[in-house]
């Protein structure tokens, strides 16, 4: 009977492995039909291929690849330092982006784009568009701004997320969708489409009147820039990143 119930826990463990290593394989891949849509992954899931340190030529430092996720990794030492945010290579204009990220506790990270170099970091940090990426419930950023303009969704300091949004707990995995034609903007967070602007209207000229970007010439200007991925300090785990650009 002992050995009766080794052998079933051994399946069982056999089985769990391999369900991982299937979920884990179907990951940052591209179907058919993607494909033929004209879309393209900016992350193999093994490699930074596509990716350097923003005003660096190389990766920064404090990021790694775990489990088919690029990870900002916390705390001290080589892996945890600050070594800054990430950039794709390539820029871009008018498109559609994707991803899933999900947070440690009391996380804090976000999504920058149209990012260009030219304008000065603050800090370590790029400076242009970003939809938050927080953990709402724990971290007190979420409490701060106008109107919730600084919780999961938002675009950061300007436009708070739909009061209609899904956000999925700490430890789960959420999927967000940006897109990008001209002026207009949306930002989709699990299905919904949580923010929608036209950076030439008055209505987010007031917003910006209103943010702490307020006063940075060039804020959001850009017509064409990088995808960043923001170092926060904080465990954040991005993967499926992929962009169709459009006409």
């Amino acid at each position: 009977m002992n050995m009766l119930k080794k052998l079933l826990l051994l399946f069982v463990a056999l089985v769990i492995t391999a369900s991982t290593i299937q979920a884990q394989t179907a990951q940052n891949r591209l179907t058919a039909k993607e494909k033929a849509d004209g879309w393209r992954l900016l992350f193999d899931g093994k490699t930074f291929n596509g990716w350097r340190g923003f005003h660096k030529q190389s990766m920064a430092s404090g990021w790694a690849i775990e489990d088919g996720c690029i990870k900002k990794v916390p705390g001290k030492g080589e892996l945890g330092e600050a070594g800054g945010d990430i950039i794709t290579v390539d820029q871009f204009e008018n498109y559609e982006f994707q991803l899933e990220w999900k947070l440690s506790s009391g996380g804090n990270s976000g999504i920058k784009y149209l990012v260009s170099e030219s304008l000065p970091p603050t800090g370590k940090s790029g400076v242009s568009f970003e939809m938050q990426v927080l953990d709402d419930i724990n971290h007190p950023d979420a409490k701060l701004g106008i109107q919730g303009n600084r919780t999961s969704g938002s675009l950061y300091d300007l436009i708070p997320a739909s009061t209609n949004r899904v956000l999925k707990p700490v430890g789960e995995f959420n999927s967000i969708r940006i897109v990008v034609r001209g002026n207009r903007i949306e930002h989709w967070l699990n299905g919904i489409k949580v923010v929608e602007f036209d950076r030439s209207s008055d209505d987010y000229k007031k917003h910006l009147a209103e943010s702490k970007f307020k006063n940075t010439k060039g804020f959001g200007e850009a017509k064409r820039g990088h995808i960043l991925l923001q170092d926060h300090g904080d465990a954040v785990w991005y993967r499926n990143i992929k962009i169709r650009e459009l006409k």
